[in-house]
């Protein structure tokens, strides 16, 4: 799918700036629960999942971290970070907490918020959990009253353009030399969905997470690229879709 994007300058009356995430609110579904993250509470059961799959740190500017203090140490100042707001995943399905994934950019005179610092553990990669923890961190967004949702990543982050397209955002682009990581080049790839596309995404959200849509085996029936794809205005060209 392409398209090009149309100017809009449309009024946008009785808007006003949504609340910013805080550090109280607790995200929950059937499948993933979503908690402000704690050093305390949450880096050595964090640290643990990770070990072993340095790979997950790839496209992250941190990381990997070579003993569960350091990642503590991390974990640390992640929280008190003002600019961000960090949820540790916990996966009902296993019991365990799996990953971590972010808000940032978090601009409320703008309508905009970010999700970022995804990082998955494979032991949450390409689960239930893993797709409903993003989907309720867009529902707390649009239901907050911001207006986009964006997503940024390493162009060379297949995976995490496919994840994003899959998710139902559209491609936006990609911002050359955008900046150094790890003493690298980074080109970043932008993709983002708007709140007038929120309800057609809620409903293949709920399609598609419904157990209905999973056969005895715990095999999808629909997937959710597909049930998003008349949703998005544009797609990654660089994609094959899944």
């Amino acid at each position: 799918m392409t398209a090009l994007y149309k100017v809009n300058r449309a009024p946008v009356p009785n808007w006003g700036p949504p609340r910013a995430p805080d550090a109280s609110t607790v995200l929950t579904g059937k499948h993933a629960r979503l908690e402000p993250l704690h050093a305390e509470q949450h880096a050595a059961l964090l640290y643990r999942t990770y070990v072993g799959h340095d790979h997950v740190w790839d496209y992250l500017p941190y990381g990997p971290f070579s003993s569960s203090a350091q990642y503590h140490r991390w974990v640390r100042d992640a929280e008190q970070d003002s600019d961000l707001q960090f949820y540790a995943i916990f996966n009902s399905g296993s019991g365990q907490y799996e990953g971590v994934a972010s808000f940032l950019r978090i601009a409320p005179d703008a309508g905009s918020i970010e999700v970022g610092h995804i990082n998955f553990s494979p032991a949450l990669q390409k689960t239930r959990a893993a797709t409903e923890a993003l989907y309720l961190m867009m529902m707390w967004a649009f239901e907050a009253g911001y207006r986009r949702f964006e997503w940024k990543c390493d162009a060379m982050n297949l995976g995490s353009r496919s994840a994003a397209q899959r998710l139902g955002l559209s491609y936006e682009g990609v911002f050359r030399q955008a900046t150094v990581v790890k003493g690298r080049n980074r080109d970043t790839a932008w993709f983002a969905a708007i709140d007038a596309e929120w309800p057609a995404l809620k409903e293949a959200f709920g399609v598609w997470l419904s157990d209905t849509n999973f056969d005895s085996k715990g095999s999808q029936i629909e997937r959710l690229s597909d049930l998003t794809r008349l949703v998005r205005v544009a797609d990654d060209p660089v994609l094959t879709d899944r």
